[in-house]
C-alpha cells in the first residue's frame, strides 16, 4: 500500500513540476499557455483518477483474496482440531472402559476375600 501511495505522490508531483516548467518555457501567448495548462491539468486529473480507480480495485481484490484464504485456513484448522478431539475422546473412552473392568475385577476380588473371611470366622 505504501508503494501505491508513493506512486500517486510521484504522479501528482510530476504533473505539478511539468506544469511549472511549461509556464517558464512557454513561447506561446498567455491565452494559449492558460489553455494548455488547463488541458494538461485535466489530463493529470484523468491519470490520477484512473490510477486511483486501479489502486482501489486492486486493494478490493487483495482484501477479498485474503478473506477467502483466511476462511480456508480457518476451516482446515477447525477440521484438524475436530479430528484430534475425536482421537482424544476415543482414547479416553478406551481408558474408561479399562478402568471399569479393573474396578469390576477388584470388586469381585473384594467380595471373594470377604466371603473367605466370613467362612474362616464361621469355621473358627
Amino acid at each position: 500500500m505504501a508503494n501505491t501511495g508513493n506512486t500517486l505522490l510521484a504522479l501528482i508531483t510530476g504533473a505539478a513540476i511539468g506544469a511549472g516548467l511549461g509556464l517558464l518555457y512557454a513561447p506561446d501567448s498567455g491565452e494559449k499557455t492558460r489553455k494548455r495548462l488547463k488541458d494538461e491539468s485535466g489530463k493529470a486529473q484523468d491519470r490520477f483518477n484512473k490510477k486511483y480507480t486501479e489502486t482501489s480495485s486492486n486493494l478490493t481484490d487483495k482484501a477479498r483474496k485474503a478473506r477467502l484464504e483466511f476462511e480456508e485456513r480457518l476451516g482446515e484448522t477447525l477440521s484438524s482440531a475436530s479430528h484430534k478431539a475425536d482421537d482424544i475422546l476415543s482414547a479416553m473412552e478406551s481408558k474408561l472402559e479399562e478402568l471399569r473392568k479393573q474396578n469390576a475385577k477388584l470388586q469381585k476380588e473384594g467380595k471373594t476375600k470377604e466371603a473367605e473371611s466370613t467362612t474362616k470366622k464361621a469355621v473358627v
